[in-house]
């Protein structure tokens, strides 16, 4: 039976849209890719089934996530093998370093700022740059923080360096991005994860699965605040902003998670050849 923590955090999923196919990218991304990258169907079902998703939704979410381009199948005998395909591994490879970075940037040096004009590329250049983390500041302005590399769809942008004191930074970087939403939803995070936290520092233990629904659920969503915040050094962010708070119970508690979470998939994780091969060092390395 979960701890009362974890049922909360539970409950609070199932209030959702339903985001099975996100919660699969996660599990990947996180604790398969590590082990080799492939699983098999009946593995990833039992642990959905635990969050209360059937066979209908997981095959409805695995047919589109193959369609996509996001997975790819193999099959031995009647039994179906998931990986991530190319565009699920460079996805989950490029936004490693956001997910699993224990440290905030450095103070700032100033912005970089690119003109876009009113050409038939625009629109790809304007993707690509949300895409990299820069933020509108005015239509057809942007804005991210010196040193941002500018993406090859706008390279023949026009662009600027600019400097600017703490509190004018802070208020082209309110302008530009939407900082109060991010706010709260780290604000949710930690009123989700807190309890948690606070449960097993207390001494109170979770079984195997628990600690991997756990573990599962807290990337699912740390990922969905993470990869949509631009990141800034503190210089840029209001005196309260509340993501280092959550930044640190995310890996406190990934920490505390892990090496249970790790001895369900050793028991129960099933590649075409056999067990889950061991995690690489890098499993042990991430919130360092």
């Amino acid at each position: 039976m979960p701890t009362t923590a974890l049922r909360l955090i539970l409950q609070t999923l199932k209030t959702e849209p339903s985001r099975t196919w996100s919660i699969i990218i996660t599990l990947y991304g996180d604790a398969v890719v590590p082990r080799g990258g492939s699983l098999w169907l009946g593995t990833l079902s039992a642990f959905l089934h635990t969050i209360d998703i059937g066979d209908g939704v997981v095959r409805t979410a695995m047919s589109r996530l193959a369609a996509d381009g996001w997975l790819e199948r193999s099959r031995v005998g009647r039994n179906s093998f998931y990986r991530l395909a190319d565009k699920g591994r460079e996805t989950f490879r490029s936004a490693t370093q956001h997910i699993y970075n224990a440290h905030p940037p450095a103070p700032g040096r100033g912005f970089e700022l690119v003109l876009l004009g009113t050409g038939t590329e625009r629109e790809a250049a304007r993707t690509a740059l949300q895409e990299a983390g820069f933020g509108a500041a005015a239509p057809g302005v942007w804005v991210a923080p010196a040193g941002t590399a500018i993406p090859p769809a706008a390279a023949d942008a026009l662009r600027l360096d600019a400097a600017a004191d703490t509190d004018t930074g802070r208020r082209l970087a309110a302008l530009s991005w939407p900082l109060d939403e991010t706010a709260a939803a780290y604000r949710r995070f930690l009123a989700a994860f807190g309890p948690l936290r606070e449960a097993l520092a207390a001494g109170e233990a979770l079984s195997e699965l628990d600690s991997f629904i756990a573990r599962i659920l807290l990337i699912h969503g740390w990922r969905r605040i993470i990869l949509r915040d631009p990141i800034l050094p503190a210089d840029l962010l209001p005196p309260d902003w509340p993501g280092a708070a959550a930044r640190a119970l995310c890996a406190d508690l990934y920490h505390r998670l892990l090496p249970a979470s790790e001895r369900w998939l050793d028991a129960h994780g099933q590649t075409e050849s056999g067990p889950l091969p061991p995690p690489g060092p890098e499993l042990q390395e991430r919130f360092r």
